[in-house]
């Protein structure tokens, strides 16, 4: 009989906790050594954290790194925030593509500095930072404004939010337009999200329906805020283009982006890289919006070679 069996953690662990920063509580995931470098993780429009693919996580955990995923505002399980002027989103997003700064309760801006506190609360002085969509707009503010905080930036799918660039597929934006409107109970919002990233994947590297529906599902069992998506997509909308701020950038940036993205198209991408002085793009043939599988090594080790690079010319 053995008696007293200690179990070793595991690195992949999840370690989940509340943190508070400036008065604002943050729901927080890690994984990985707490001693080894941390990489902060910015998730998108209207995603939890647990949107964040396991395999692609534990991937950059046996790259070497802690691993910092968290709920943004008005998502999962950190605060939510109350609409404090009523905002008509189609309204919304017309007056930004006429060049104009529509109202909304918070903008992008207010996103950067929750991360910015965030990290700070957390215990660092600074972390290496990767966003997606949305959230690499958010980590793209981050390092203009807080560039104390940000070892290196990694934008993936994202965009400068300029007015100018291409719009999503018809189909997609005639979704998103009647998002707003539409039945807003559970089980209608999840439909509509297994749809969505039904017709966002990588074409070329396609995720099962049944993996798509058990990551939106077990989302949704976890936390549901319909009013904090719409809050977050009229912040985009309000906020405007990023390219004033983005030039300020000093810290080694890279861009990966999908050649198949119908959601922000590959121009997306290349606006950031010609705006950030020095970015580097990785344009991916065949990905769309999404992080699939198949290519999540490959990736993930892009991401790894620009940090350790980052490194290597900060000694």
């Amino acid at each position: 009989m053995i008696s007293n069996l200690k179990v070793q953690p595991s690195i992949f662990d999840v370690r989940e906790y509340i943190v508070e920063a400036k008065g604002m509580k943050f729901c927080v995931q890690e994984r990985g050594d707490p001693s080894a470098t941390p990489l902060v993780m910015i998730m998108g429009l209207a995603c939890q954290l647990t949107h964040w693919p396991d395999y692609f996580l534990n991937d950059l955990v046996e790259l070497g790194y802690r691993v910092i995923c968290f709920d943004n505002r008005d998502i999962g399980l950190s605060v939510k925030m109350k609409s404090v002027i009523q905002v008509d989103t189609r309204i919304a997003f017309l007056s930004h593509k006429f060049g104009m700064s529509p109202q909304a309760n918070y903008t992008l801006h207010e996103m950067a500095n929750d991360t910015a506190n965030l990290i700070e609360a957390i215990g660092l002085k600074s972390a290496h930072v990767a966003g997606v969509s949305m959230g690499g707009m958010i980590a793209q503010l981050l390092a203009a404004n807080h560039s104390e905080r940000v070892r290196s930036l990694t934008s993936i799918m994202s965009s400068t939010n300029s007015p100018k660039l291409p719009l999503p597929e018809f189909k997609l934006m005639y979704k998103l337009g009647k998002s707003g409107l539409a039945a807003q109970d559970v089980e209608s919002v999840t439909k509509r999200w297994i749809k969505f990233w039904i017709d966002v994947q990588s074409p070329d590297y396609p995720t099962s329906k049944k993996r798509i529906i058990d990551s939106v599902t077990r989302s949704f069992e976890r936390s549901f805020s319909p009013g904090g998506a719409i809050r977050q997509l009229q912040a985009i909308l309000a906020t405007g283009g990023l390219e004033h701020d983005i030039r300020k950038i000093t810290a080694p940036t890279q861009v990966i982006h999908g050649m198949s993205d119908p959601l922000l198209k590959p121009e997306c991408g290349k606006a950031i890289t010609k705006e950030i002085p020095n970015a580097k793009l990785h344009l991916v043939p065949g990905m769309g919006h999404d992080l699939p599988e198949q290519i999540s090594l490959y990736l993930t080790q892009i991401i790894s070679r620009h940090i350790k690079k980052a490194e290597l010319s900060q000694q």
